[in-house]
């Protein structure tokens, strides 16, 4: 049995075939587009035309690839940029007209999927206390659980309205970021976050999607694409934090010639780099471990609880 998964994000589509082997889900094919469904997003409460069109191209070749490896059952599910836009309509009706329907997840049901995705690595398995942080284009989920009599309670779980191109089109309007504009926006997107855990409260942090793969990469200099590197590397809040002041004050060109950034990702890698800091800040963690596991990957046992 092989089935598609396809994110599609406020930012970026991502791809994921996989196939049903001894009772998991092993990966058989991946992608990923960088099409920007939710630039701008946040203040016009529209999804862009460019955005629009982008994506369901994206969306076409990527429903064609899961084909082509064989993929018998498809699910498209879209998040915050799509949960916030007044014209998302407008997009699931081009998306359905050209044979790529899409859904769209909740908050809670993202933050859930991404938890589930984590809990069911083995990379993850010996862990009691874990909390997950994942940034995006236009919200960030953080989900903070514990292992009770060998079952999962969750102690805290939220979607927050934060992520790159929201901070993007607020905070950050320029390239390049001056020391005040990142003192000011360090203070709100604390304010906004509003929680502070106690040491050793948060256990052990995993950080989904493009923030922590990309730096990552940029760290250990990965000009291409290695999961089996990124998947469990451990990211110091230090080194995410000194990742922050010497790529904002980059343009978008210099951070797009710097060893390891995504290509497309030069005008977001910063400042999903800062997500990233003010969150572990809020966990009171000094380090976290990077996952290539994103929502997509708990979706796939789940297809029937989202109809199309």
């Amino acid at each position: 049995m092989r089935r598609a998964v396809i994110d599609v994000g406020s930012n970026s589509v991502l791809l994921l075939v996989s196939e049903l082997r001894g009772g998991e889900w092993v990966a058989v094919a991946e992608d990923t587009a960088i099409t920007a469904l939710g630039a701008g997003t946040k203040q016009t409460k529209l999804l862009s035309e460019r955005g629009m069109s982008d994506t369901l191209a994206a969306l076409a070749k990527f429903w064609r690839i899961a084909k082509e490896n064989g993929a018998t059952d498809i699910l498209a599910g879209a998040t915050m940029a799509a949960r916030i836009a007044t014209n998302a309509a407008e997009f699931l009706e081009r998306a359905q007209a050209q044979s790529t329907p899409v859904v769209i997840l909740t908050g809670e049901q993202e933050a859930q999927l991404g938890f589930e995705a984590i809990i069911g690595d083995p990379m993850f398995s010996d862990t009691d206390r874990i909390s997950i942080v994942d940034p995006g284009g236009q919200s960030t989920e953080m989900v903070t659980a514990s292992r009770v009599d060998g079952q999962w309670v969750v102690d805290f779980r939220r979607s927050y309205p934060v992520g790159t191109l929201g901070l993007k089109s607020t905070h950050f309007p320029e390239e390049r970021v001056d020391g005040l504009t990142l003192l000011r926006a360090t203070g709100a997107l604390d304010d906004q976050i509003g929680v502070c855990y106690r040491p050793g409260q948060c256990g052990e942090v995993v950080v989904l999607g493009a923030a922590g793969t990309n730096l990552v990469s940029v760290r250990d200099v990965l000009t291409s694409w290695q999961p089996e590197v990124v998947h469990g590397a451990r990211l110091e809040y230090e080194e995410i934090s000194k990742a922050v002041g010497w790529m904002m004050p980059l343009s978008d060109a210099e951070r797009r010639e710097i060893p390891g950034v995504e290509l497309g990702r030069e005008n977001t890698i910063h400042l999903g780099a800062f997500i990233l800091e003010r969150f572990l800040f809020a966990l009171r963690a000094e380090y976290c471990r990077v996952s290539v596991r994103g929502w997509r990957y708990a979706l796939l046992a789940n297809l029937d609880a989202f109809p199309l």
